[in-house]
């Protein structure tokens, strides 16, 4: 049957002060499962459920380095309301960031961690996804990235061009992914990446090999003995295939 986007997991220093902030960002619940580890989901939210791809932090003592090449995307619906976002935001600990974004209609800010995002223009189509309106990875290739993750997931692809591709779940509800190209080149294991969890009636070791066929490749981050499985795909990209469920 495939795989589906259940949730982004973004590396933290301090996974419950960062976790404070994207709960408040996003009106979200928090949770964990135990130290280092913080959940946000939206509220009365029975996971896995596509209406929303939800965040795991996890603490790490590494910093950050560089641009990170997984990043959301915030909705807005009129000026007010991405203006009223913005300073709610900046209020709450986020900076102004500048990526080489020149002069768009869009802002670009980082939490208080230095993760980058953006809260989207309101003139962006994009409607009834929840606060996130899109999950972004860069990559140099967005019709090879497409072929992937098309076949990855059980999502629907939207549409494909040589700058970006778009998928989102096959039920037409929660976040989208966009696959977006970039002149910038992967240098470190990156900070935030995807979590895909196959169905309950799937096999774990079945849909690992699958991916392989795809053109996924193993990755050890020295996780040890887990019950989920590292991957990355076609363009070194990491990703955690987790338990059915």
């Amino acid at each position: 049957m495939g795989t589906r986007l259940v949730q982004i997991n973004m590396k933290a220093r301090d996974d419950a002060a960062l976790g404070g902030f994207w709960a408040e960002a996003l009106g979200w619940g928090i949770s964990s499962e135990g130290p280092g580890v913080t959940n946000l989901e939206p509220e009365g939210f029975f996971y896995p459920d596509p209406v929303a791809v939800v965040i795991d932090l996890v603490v790490s003592p590494e910093p950050k380095t560089v641009k990170n090449r997984v990043h959301v995307d915030l909705a807005t619906t009129s000026a007010a309301h991405q203006a009223e976002l913005v300073t709610r935001l900046l209020d709450l600990g986020a900076t102004p960031a500048d990526v080489g974004q020149g002069d768009v209609p869009w802002k670009v800010l980082a939490d208080p961690e230095g993760n980058e995002f953006c809260v989207l223009d309101w003139h962006d189509p994009v409607r009834d996804t929840g606060p996130i309106a899109t999950v972004v990875v860069d990559c140099a290739d967005p019709r090879a990235m497409a072929h992937f993750w098309d076949q990855a997931m059980d999502w629907t692809l939207l549409e494909v061009t040589d700058d970006d591709a778009v998928l989102r779940s096959g039920q037409g509800v929660g976040p989208y992914l966009q696959l977006r190209r970039t002149p910038d080149v992967k240098t470190v294991w990156n900070r935030v990446h995807l979590d895909l969890r196959p169905y309950p009636e799937d096999d774990l070791d079945a849909e690992a090999a699958r991916l392989r066929a795809l053109g996924a490749t193993d990755v050890d981050l020295g996780e040890g003995d887990v019950s989920w499985t590292v991957l990355a795909d076609p363009e070194g990209n990491e990703f955690c295939l987790l338990a059915p469920g």
